[in-house]
């Protein structure tokens, strides 16, 4: 048996921006907490490295609407905790057909939710947005409370606040092996580690761990090419220029977003909501960079529609996804560890936007300490949170059994 001051509450691998809040919350509420990250903080390996990312409430599922009104508050909580800006509000305008099943759904789903929005035709959209050009007529909806997130910023705001609450975060330190049992013991490339709990948030490192637990969950990881586009005349796609956070529908098999320039100068986010298959080990080697397909889309998307930007990425950065068979996240206990708690499969839901998860991690804290769900379950009663006990290790593929 740990000596106490050995013993940890719980451990959680993994501190991109889920492994962050999950260890955050189990600060607040008093644990003892370690968070370990494989990298030297920070890095550009994950999901969660950048400047910026998208947040909404404007989503196909009615349930993620409804989480996002928490979500802001928990946002509001840390920007003032951190006493530094975090978010910056500038709407986001969804772009489709007028015909288009997920713009209705969307709208549907902001109106049930009182969420204030704005249906725009496209005489409306050319005035208001001069600089997008609409050759098949598109209407839009804007999100009025879409805005854009200081990715960076926020991971190193929660990073400081575990640390202010008692907690300790380790980087450098990759985990090689996890010995299940009443206390979790996790060993690392430096040394070993003891804990009541664990909590596992590796993103597409997920089953590598996970398979000498005796699981592996269908997860598909994917390398997505971040691309920027510079502005022919600086400032023009910037928020001074009022210009918002955008998501096209329909227009390809996977959606396009874009950012208002800020990130670096005079150039503008703009990028493909899917990838290619990739191992997160290898992601950065010159023959996964040979697939450029989602790129040629995009300079295709932005000579046709952005008029005001030139149609040749000025960069192009990597990062991963990690996405479930039905682009629901995964987020329970391992079907046979009830002390070891897995969150997984978010990109889908919350990597090119918002972290619609972040209220459900203190219930995941919870988990840790057997209190069990209590206002994240209207969301799993409706088909949010996948269960782990259908999957198995002979059958990965297994279909997701929503509950």
């Amino acid at each position: 048996m740990a000596a106490q001051k050995d013993l940890w509450d719980a451990i959680v691998i993994g501190a991109g921006i889920q492994g962050c809040f999950t260890a955050y919350h189990l600060a607040k509420h008093r644990k003892r907490i370690l968070l370990l990250e494989q990298f030297f903080l920070p890095h550009s390996r994950g999901s969660s490295h950048g400047q910026s990312r998208i947040i909404r409430k404007a989503y196909l599922e009615d349930f993620y609407t409804r989480m996002m009104h928490e979500c802001y508050q928990i946002w509001a909580q840390l920007e003032h905790d951190a006493g530094t800006q975090l978010h910056r509000q500038t709407g986001l305008l969804l772009l489709g057909m007028k015909e288009n099943q997920e713009l209705k759904t969307i709208q549907a789903n902001l109106s049930r939710q009182r969420v204030e929005h704005q249906c725009l035709s496209s005489e409306e959209l050319k005035q208001r947005f001069p600089n997008i050009r609409l050759p098949r007529g598109e209407v839009g909806l804007l999100d009025n409370s879409g805005g854009v997130i200081y990715a960076y910023k926020a991971l190193r705001a929660l990073q400081d606040a575990i640390r202010q609450l008692g907690g300790i975060v380790r980087d450098g330190e990759k985990v090689v092996e996890i010995n299940p049992g009443l206390l979790v013991t996790v060993k690392t490339t430096s040394r070993s580690y003891q804990a009541k709990s664990l909590v596992i948030t590796a993103g597409p490192w997920t089953n590598q761990l996970l398979r000498p637990l005796g699981i592996e969950l269908p997860l598909q990881t994917l390398r997505i090419n971040v691309c920027y586009w510079r502005e022919m005349v600086p400032g023009s796609y910037g928020v001074s220029q009022a210009f918002p956070c955008f998501l096209w529908l329909g227009l390809c098999p996977h959606h396009i977003y874009g950012l208002p320039t800020g990130e670096y100068p005079g150039l503008m986010k703009v990028s493909y909501h899917h990838g290619n298959h990739a191992d997160p080990e290898e992601r950065d080697c010159p023959t996964a960079r040979t697939d450029i397909g989602d790129v040629q889309i995009l300079s295709s998307f932005v000579r046709d529609h952005l008029p005001d930007l030139k149609p040749e990425p000025a960069v192009i950065e990597s990062c991963m996804y990690t996405n479930t068979p039905d682009e629901q996240f995964i987020l329970d206990r391992h079907p046979k560890y009830d002390n070891i708690v897995i969150g997984a499969g978010f990109s889908a839901v919350s990597r090119a936007w918002a972290k619609p998860t972040f209220d459900l991690w203190p219930e995941a804290s919870l988990l840790c300490t057997g209190a069990g769900f209590t206002d994240g379950e209207d969301a799993s009663d409706e088909g949010s949170v996948p269960e782990m006990s259908s999957f198995s290790s002979a059958s990965p593929e297994s279909p997701i059994n929503t509950r």
